[in-house]
């Protein structure tokens, strides 16, 4: 039941996804475009319901939908375009005989911009002669050799040669944009898929009065909205760590004061992603980025909360920030964690294994399917744990433990995930497309090896795999971040790594 749930919530916000992404891009229905994405987890799901055991799905029914899914999405978004090609060629300004070679890929994708290009009627006003000319001035030769100006319906592009250091032109371009043309445009810095350094300059949606700023910022940080949320998932989280703790509906409703039995797990997990969550918005607000404060989302069932989150609402200064402000959750998150993990376990029981022991099996969990957790369970239970034997979680273990499974999955280097901010600040926003790509198919191959990825590998379907780009997209990490990077990477293989049959030998669990 809880899997039918966790799908139809996972349904609604892949609509929302699609029509958000592409619905202003075609005339195709959205719900057509929903059904199309949407059959290969809808035949899994209906499968895995059916049968009990995804092992014994045939590959043609995996294979198959995998396969036509995204053609067909892809066909259909197509089909549904609005042929207004030559209107848009009228619209933009005559290009000079230099500008008609240009056919270098651009990518232009920042949430500022799209929110621009959507949300505003705002358009590329053609620069004059004048302007033109003291934006040539802008990039000194020894900088940034300036070889064309090309004008599109999102901006203006600067192409040409990077002569000096990435970090010094961004600065020092930007610096003398900003006094010719103020804070008209946002300046953009980033490259073409074949590696080559760019400048675009889009319209800054953020360049209005003062006192419009401060009623914008006053609309996104919203105190209130998150302790109210707050104190929800304090409900939700205690009473459900109150059903985990043993007490029966029976026995709340006669001695209400049971209910105090969840506060161990309500308040670690609230703990642990609280500060997964502040450990985001204090570095974002480091980095002087336009975020809204951390808020909660509360559930009467399963977990009691679906997690919280924080919106970022301007773009990236750089790659630098998009790492910081990127590892720092997991990392927050991690620390707090690992001690209520040790600590739960230390007060967990021992039980048989039984068939239906997993990794969503609070009372019977196997720590085997996670290199991590078998380790750190031997570790604390000794002797207690051997072969065949399983872990009956405390409610602080189960927090601890929900915090560590959070941190992986958060790490897996997907699109808008953590990973995926981290591997993009890492390579580059090409090379984290690939990763990405090869990342969900890898999911979707664990999902049925192990059935409770499968919800996971569902949502990374429905998760765009581009990240949107700083605006210094081209400078890249010192060597200090890069091997903290890779820590993050290793972290998230030997959780989600089984225990290695020699290494349980060793261990005699």
């Amino acid at each position: 039941m809880e899997l039918v749930i966790l799908f139809l919530i996972l349904s609604a916000i892949g609509y929302v996804a699609i029509k958000k992404s592409v619905g202003k891009l075609t005339k195709t229905p959205i719900w057509l475009l929903w059904l199309a994405l949407m059959s290969p987890p809808c035949i899994w799901v209906g499968w895995y319901l059916a049968n009990g055991n995804q092992n014994s799905m045939p590959r043609s029914l995996i294979l198959i939908p995998l396969i036509l899914s995204p053609l067909v999405y892809l066909w259909l978004i197509q089909i549904g375009r609005p042929k207004n090609h030559k209107t848009e060629q009228e619209s933009s300004p005559p290009k000079t005989s230099e500008d008609n070679n240009s056919n270098t890929p651009i990518i232009l994708n920042t949430d500022e911009t799209q929110q621009t290009l959507d949300k505003s009627t705002v358009k590329v006003k053609p620069i004059n002669p004048e302007e033109e000319k003291a934006l040539r001035d802008c990039f000194p030769w020894g900088v940034y050799y300036l070889q064309k100006v090309d004008y599109l319906p999102q901006g203006v592009l600067c192409l040409g040669k990077l002569m000096t250091a990435p970090e010094k032109a961004y600065t020092t371009i930007k610096a003398n944009l900003e006094k010719v043309f103020h804070d008209r445009f946002l300046i953009i810095f980033q490259e073409t898929l074949q590696g080559q350094p760019f400048f675009a300059l889009i319209p800054n949606p953020h360049s209005q009065a003062e006192k419009e700023k401060q009623k914008e910022e006053e609309k996104l940080t919203r105190p209130l909205m998150a302790l109210g949320l707050l104190l929800l998932t304090l409900i939700t989280t205690t009473i459900i760590g109150s059903e985990i703790s043993g007490v029966t509906t029976t026995e709340l409703e006669t001695h209400p004061e049971l209910v105090l039995e969840g506060l161990p797990y309500s308040l670690s997990l609230i703990a642990i992603l609280g500060v997964h969550e502040l450990s985001h918005y204090l570095f974002a607000v480091y980095y002087q980025i336009r975020t809204t404060l951390p808020y909660f989302i509360p559930i009467p069932f399963f977990l009691g909360t679906f997690g919280a989150f924080i919106s970022i609402r301007s773009p990236m200064p750089n790659r630098k920030a998009v790492f910081d402000v990127a590892i720092a959750g997991p990392i927050g998150g991690f620390l707090v964690a690992l001690p209520v993990l040790v600590w739960g376990l230390a007060y967990s029981d021992i039980v048989p294994l039984t068939d239906n022991s997993s990794m969503l099996s609070f009372q019977a969990l196997d720590p085997r399917f996670s290199l991590l957790l078998a380790t750190i369970s031997k570790l604390v239970l000794g002797s207690k744990l051997v072969a065949e034997k399983a872990i009956a979680l405390h409610p602080a273990a189960v927090a601890g433990y929900i915090g560590i499974i959070v941190t992986a999955l958060n790490l897996i280097p997907v699109g808008q995930l953590d990973g995926g901010h981290i591997v993009h600040a890492m390579f580059g926003q090409g090379k984290a497309l690939v990763i990405g790509q090869i990342t969900r198919l890898l999911m979707i191959l664990l999902a049925f090896v192990r059935g409770e990825f499968l919800i996971w590998a569902i949502i990374l379907m429905f998760m765009p795999i581009a990240d949107q780009p700083a605006l210094n997209d081209v400078t890249e990490l010192d060597n200090g971040r890069d091997f903290l990077g890779l820590v993050a990477i290793a972290l998230l293989v030997v959780i989600l790594l089984p225990l290695p049959p020699t290494l349980a030998q060793w261990l005699n669990i």
